[in-house]
């Protein structure tokens, strides 16, 4: 098959990967100024989208992290690393279905994971377990996963509670917080910026690292400045496009949302995925935006963890990257039967895309199918109001009582049986 054909379609599907990419992730930054009345949601997935779109253009550091440090260079010296663009076309077709699947399953994901996954499984199933740098996959993806989301979500507790205690009311006045709500235009927007600088490098470091493998491009040069421009166009497509899902779940879907929370989270968010993009660390942005909500959400006060949901949601976190190498492993298993395996990769990827299309065509579209990944993760905070906690509060009082009452009758009993004795 001919090469610049391949190399063609893997730029085209990794274009794809880029704006659902956009459609799934970045409009969840301008969610909270929505849904505490900061900005219009025309306004907000507009500035979301430009944003996203600048932010592609500050930094190629991750994407050089994808495109020259997690495969290895090819050991025979043919090309620059050791898989070709038909692999990378397995991982990618892997990544993609997956990410989609679990979009229409509803289940927690992580699009870079998702991307990450299917590269690696491509990888080892189609040149062998040599083929991965396993330390730059440790040091720049795994550690980071584990990490970002948990400084994140601690500083957005930090950064909650010290707004509250700032904004603290003396007696008989309100609390003066909104200016909160109008600080989460500039938050938000930091936030949409910041995923431009991570995500949408992921994607400029698969087509780099296709042009390096089909000899288009040397190893070491950097990433063109037409990849960088694609990528930044197709991710802030999506972000525009997709963005309009979110609008459905304002007013009821972001966990009670209070300015001075939200503009927590989103700081704290941003400060993570810049710092990271700054380093060349391939976060997924869902997870560090999510550890911000929820570490926002107990910053408040009345705050209890929904430990089952939390649990779902960590184990979708982890579950996604080995799933995805699976299914990237198995487009790649039948990819080395040559021409034909790519040409049947290529149709059953379509068609599984067409099918999911369909299939969230004919679901009911209510609250529950528009939620995003960061409401979900919202979710897994209770944040409880005044009377709720003055109930438990007496709840927990009338129950000491109880035990104390209960507790001075068996003492009282074991007295009695020791005097009759």
């Amino acid at each position: 098959m001919d090469l610049t054909l391949i190399v063609v379609l893997v730029i085209a599907l990794a274009l794809f990967f880029d704006f659902t990419n956009g459609f799934h992730d970045t409009a969840n930054a301008m969610a909270t100024p929505i849904a505490t009345g900061a900005i219009s949601p025309k306004k907000a997935v507009a500035l979301a989208a430009i944003l996203n779109l600048v932010g592609a253009f500050l930094s190629t550091e991750v994407a050089k992290t994808i495109s020259g440090g997690i495969i290895n260079e090819d050991p025979t010296g043919s090309s620059g690393v050791a898989i070709g663009p038909a692999l990378i076309f397995a991982g990618l077709m892997g990544a993609v279905i997956w990410n989609l699947l679990t979009w229409l399953l509803g289940l927690p994901s992580s699009s870079s994971h998702a991307l990450f996954g299917g590269l690696v499984g491509a990888a080892i199933v189609g040149a062998g377990f040599n083929a991965v740098n396993y330390g730059v996959l440790l040091s720049k993806v795994l550690i980071p996963a584990l990490c970002a989301p948990v400084i994140a979500g601690v500083s957005a507790y930090l950064c909650t509670k010290l707004a509250y205690a700032i904004t603290k009311r003396s007696a008989g006045s309100s609390p003066k917080r909104g200016g909160f709500r109008y600080g989460q235009i500039f938050s938000s927007s930091l936030v949409a910026l910041s995923h431009g600088t991570n995500d949408a490098q992921k994607t400029m470091g698969i087509i780099t690292l296709t042009l390096v493998a089909s000899g288009l491009q040397d190893a070491n040069s950097p990433v063109h400045l037409w990849v960088v421009a694609a990528c930044a166009f197709a991710i802030a497509l999506g972000t525009y496009t997709g963005g309009w899902r979110i609008i459905e779940t304002m007013g009821s879907g972001l966990t009670d949302v209070k300015p001075a929370q939200g503009f927590a989270a989103e700081m704290s968010t941003a400060s993570a995925i810049l710092t990271s993009s700054h380093l060349g660390f391939a976060l997924s942005t869902t997870q560090v935006a999510s550890g911000s909500v929820i570490g926002s959400g107990l910053g408040r006060k009345g705050a209890e963890v929904r430990w089952g949901t939390a649990g779902r949601i960590a184990l979708g976190w982890l579950f996604t990257l080995p799933a995805a190498a699976v299914v990237g492993g198995l487009a790649a298993w039948i990819t080395k039967a040559g021409t034909v395996g790519f040409y049947i990769v290529a149709v059953l990827g379509v068609a599984a895309m067409l099918t999911i299309w369909v299939v969230s065509r004919k679901q009911p579209h209510d609250h529950e199918s528009a939620m995003s990944d960061i409401d979900n993760s919202g979710a897994a905070v209770n944040i409880l109001n005044k009377k709720e906690r003055r109930a438990k509060a007496k709840a927990e009082a009338k129950a000491k009582q109880e035990a104390l009452r209960a507790k001075a009758e068996r003492d009282e009993a074991e007295e009695e049986k020791v005097e009759n004795a």
